[in-house]
Parts: C-alpha cells; sequence; structure tokens
C-alpha cells in the first residue's frame, strides 16, 4: 500500500546556513519524485530529514498519518520507526556477510521464520535480475551487482516508502543506464512512494513521475518532468535543464509580438511584457539549412560536433552564439554560411529582473 509523504514548513539549519529553508510539500502515494539540484542545494538534507537521519530546527513530516517529527511538539521518531526504505552511494552492504545475510539482517529482528527468508530472498533477488548469488560476498560482485543487491535488501523489507541518495553516481555510464532501466521497472511493479535525490538531469527525466528542483534549500518548481523541461519556471532550471544547454538570449520587446535580439526579431507571444527580457531556445527545436529560407536568419558555423545519433552546430553571428542540436551526422562545414529558424510555439520568455517566467495571465 503505497503512503503519501507530507512535509510542513521545514528548515533545517547548519549554523547560520538554512541547508532546507521552509520547505513544504505532499508527495502522493505511489509517486516517484526526484529531488534535484546542483551540489549544496539542500536535496540530501531533505532527505535525511524525511529519514530520521537529521533533526530539522522546524517544521513537520508526516509518513502516511503517522507524524514522525513536530518541533513544536517535540516529536523525532528515529529512522528504524518510520518504516522507510534507504539505499545510499555507497550501498552500505555488510563485507563480512553473504548476500543472503545482508539480505535477512532487518528481517531476523522481525522474528520472521526461515522459510519465510528463503522465499523473501528468492522473490527480490529475482527481482533485481540476481538470483543465483545468494551465497556470494560483496567484494566478489562488482559495482553495478553490489547496488542492486542494496535495492533487494530494501526490497525484501517491504517498506511503505523508498528513499535513495544518488545511488547510481559510483557507477559508470553503460550500468547507470542498466539501472536506470531496472529502477524504473522496480517502481511500476512495486508502486511504491519513492524519493531519489540526485544531481543528474537525465535521471531525473527519465525515472521520474514529478520533479522538485531544489536551489538553496528552496524548491524553485515542483513538476512533471516534461513541464520542468519545456517550461522551466525560472532562468536557473532553464539553465540547469537540458543538455546541450538551453540557449538563453538577452532582448527587448518591440511592442508588436515579437523581441528584438540586435540585428533581427523573433516573434513569439509575450504576454503583456515590457522592456529587457531573456529569450530561452531550447538547441533541438532551431531549424537549420545551408540555404536561405523563409524566416531564417543567417549564421556562420563556429563548430560542429557530430556524436553519431546526433551532431552539435555552434552558430555565430556576430556577438551571439547559439547551440543548435540536429539528428544523425551533419554535413555542414565549419564557418559555412547558414542559416537558423526558431519555432516560435517552443519558444519560453523571461523577465530579466526577476529571472521568472513570463506566462498567460488567462
Amino acid at each position: 500500500m503505497s503512503t503519501t509523504i507530507t512535509i510542513k514548513n521545514l528548515t533545517k539549519r547548519f549554523g547560520d546556513v538554512a541547508a532546507v529553508n521552509n520547505v513544504s510539500l505532499t508527495i502522493e502515494p505511489g509517486t516517484f519524485l526526484t529531488l534535484l539540484g546542483p551540489s549544496g542545494c539542500g536535496k540530501t538534507t531533505l532527505l535525511r530529514c524525511i529519514a530520521g537521519l537529521e533533526d530539522p530546527n522546524e517544521g513537520e513530516i508526516y509518513v502516511g498519518d503517522k507524524l514522525v517529527f513536530s518541533s513544536k511538539k517535540g516529536i523525532s521518531l528515529p529512522a528504524g520507526q518510520r518504516d522507510l526504505g534507504l539505499v545510499f552511494q555507497n550501498y552500505a552492504l555488510w563485507p563480512h556477510m553473504t548476500v543472503y545475510k545482508n539480505i535477512t539482517f532487518a528481517l531476523e529482528i522481525q522474528k520472521m521464520s526461515k522459510d519465510q527468508m528463503d522465499r523473501r530472498v528468492k522473490e527480490v533477488l529475482a527481482e533485481v535480475q540476481m538470483e543465483g548469488y545468494a551465497d556470494r560476498y560483496p567484494r566478489e560482485m562488482s559495482g553495478g551487482q553490489q547496488q542492486r543487491i542494496a535495492l533487494a535488501r530494501m526490497l525484501a523489507y517491504r517498506p511503505k516508502v523508498f528513499l535513495m541518495d544518488e545511488p547510481l553516481s559510483n557507477l559508470d555510464a553503460r550500468l547507470r543506464m542498466d539501472m536506470r532501466t531496472e529502477l524504473k521497472r522496480l517502481h511500476h511493479i512495486s508502486g511504491a512512494t519513492t524519493i531519489y535525490v540526485t544531481h543528474d538531469q537525465v535521471e531525473a527525466l527519465t525515472m521520474s513521475t514529478n520533479i522538485a528542483v531544489m536551489k538553496l534549500g528552496v524548491i524553485q518548481q515542483l513538476d512533471t518532468p516534461d513541464k520542468v523541461y519545456h517550461f522551466p519556471a525560472n532562468l536557473f532550471i532553464a539553465d540547469f535543464i537540458g543538455n546541450p544547454k538551453v540557449n538563453l538570449l538577452d532582448g527587448s520587446v518591440n511592442g508588436n509580438g515579437s523581441i528584438s535580439l540586435g540585428s533581427f526579431s523573433v516573434p513569439v507571444a509575450t504576454y503583456g511584457a515590457s522592456g529587457e527580457v531573456v529569450l530561452a531556445v531550447r538547441p533541438e527545436d532551431i531549424a537549420v539549412a545551408t540555404k536561405p529560407m523563409e524566416g531564417g536568419v543567417e549564421f556562420s558555423a563556429y563548430s560542429v560536433l557530430p556524436s553519431g545519433a546526433d551532431s552539435t552546430i555552434v552558430a555565430r553571428r556576430e556577438e551571439m552564439e547559439i547551440t543548435v542540436k540536429v539528428m544523425g551526422i551533419s554535413t555542414i562545414k565549419m564557418d559555412e554560411k547558414i542559416w537558423l529558424k526558431f519555432d516560435s510555439e517552443t519558444l519560453n520568455l523571461y523577465d530579466k529582473e526577476s529571472g521568472n517566467l513570463v506566462v498567460s495571465l488567462n
């Protein structure tokens, strides 16, 4: 049975620094929520507060209907009483115990019978595709295999909520891809409420139901991966999400439904904005041609970077530099004249002073 996590006005300070600053958040049952942000944004501290590994200075935390922390009421249940499963970056497997013993350690404390434990171990090893490894020791397995065992241990405990703190960061790129696939599948099978911490935007975009982007202890945006990527709430999120990075172009509102970018203008809905703005253009949302096209603007190909499945083109016009992403191997040559065309339906406009997305008031 999936569980709701409710966080109310949570603050955690380290000296004068608020690592988590007045965060309120409701995580619906069965949600895979990723806490995403750069190092020092407060995502791990928030997870540790939920887990009971850190005592916040203020606020409340509920796991389902159970109040597990309240600064006003003086309640702070230890981690073992919160019915949460944790997977850490360093796996935290007992090196002197076999896989079987690592998985059943908590089950023995629960007084589970030997037959029940045998069945549970068999079930969870099958779920993480590690059948036949019960008698091995952690030193006899690769990093990816150890991570699967750490997941199996959490699954065997059958917690109400899964908490994962950058569990894939120690793996190589190929293993991370494989484990993202397995984690998403495990969440689909279990339906457990999951809170996942990472600085890796690919992990967040590919696995999450919702993403909470954090900066300086504050949640900047809580939304679906699609909304976070295509409609970032502010310039920090727009710049943080995406590879290659979004193009952020300084401009000014013309007053006639277009933005002036110096020597040319781009038609875009301005929603009543005026003055200085920033236009955000994703590299994959720009059309490129080697001959003049209607609505196209002339640039020069400064650099062409093929990477197999796609190519990145860095284009320049006077002092402006724009990154473009196209599928496949590009035939464009460096220093060749090219024409770029922006799709007005994919552009986002930001107020330059506040950095916030300009949106329709309707």
